[in-house]
């Protein structure tokens, strides 16, 4: 819940702790390991400062739905598995669409901690790409930043146009049958 800023310096140190660790800090396929200047530290701080407004979204999309609902369709005789499936889901599902669009929105776009905690060029992401592209003294290509820049907004667009859906229905309530 704390501004990103305010946490700079605590989580390099925190990411310079984990790296110092044998195969967890650094040495892992892919992502590179989860310290300082990994892929996998940075996903890991991503997704732990989007942690709290998806539980505070999602805990306002779980408080709508009736515990009557969900005792009746135990009464009747559904399992715990099919109360979630066909009376839960339903009801969370434009919640579930809400945070995923500004996850994905918030982790895409991404600057600050990238620039912060990635110093090779070769684990940069999108974002910091296109910063790299902008120099200070050579000429600026700006088709070429506009086409990087284009990339970046497509699968945001996409993203969004299937879940629009979903993000419609957020105030529409109601259930089928009930009184």
């Amino acid at each position: 819940a704390f501004p990103t800023v305010t946490l700079l310096i605590a989580i390099y140190f925190v990411l310079r702790w984990i790296s110092k660790i044998p195969i967890l800090g650094n040495g892992l396929p892919i992502i590179g390991g989860f310290g300082y200047n990994t892929l996998g530290g940075v996903i890991m701080v991503q997704l732990a400062l989007q942690l709290p407004l998806g539980v505070w979204l999602m805990k306002g999309f779980f408080d709508n739905v009736s515990w009557d609902m969900q005792r009746a369709a135990l009464i009747d005789g559904c399992g715990h598995f099919r109360v979630w499936w066909h009376i839960l889901m339903p009801a969370i599902r434009p919640g579930i669409a809400a945070l995923s669009i500004f996850s994905f929105i918030s982790g895409w776009g991404a600057f600050l901690i990238p620039y912060t905690f990635i110093v090779d060029q070769k684990h940069s992401v999108l974002a910091t790409y296109i910063r790299g592209m902008l120099n200070d003294t050579a000429p600026v290509n700006y088709s070429a930043i506009a086409a990087v820049g284009l990339f970046q907004l497509l699968p945001v667009m996409i993203f969004f146009i299937f879940t629009q859906e979903y993000l419609m229905s957020i105030f529409s309530g109601g259930s089928k049958g009930g009184t």
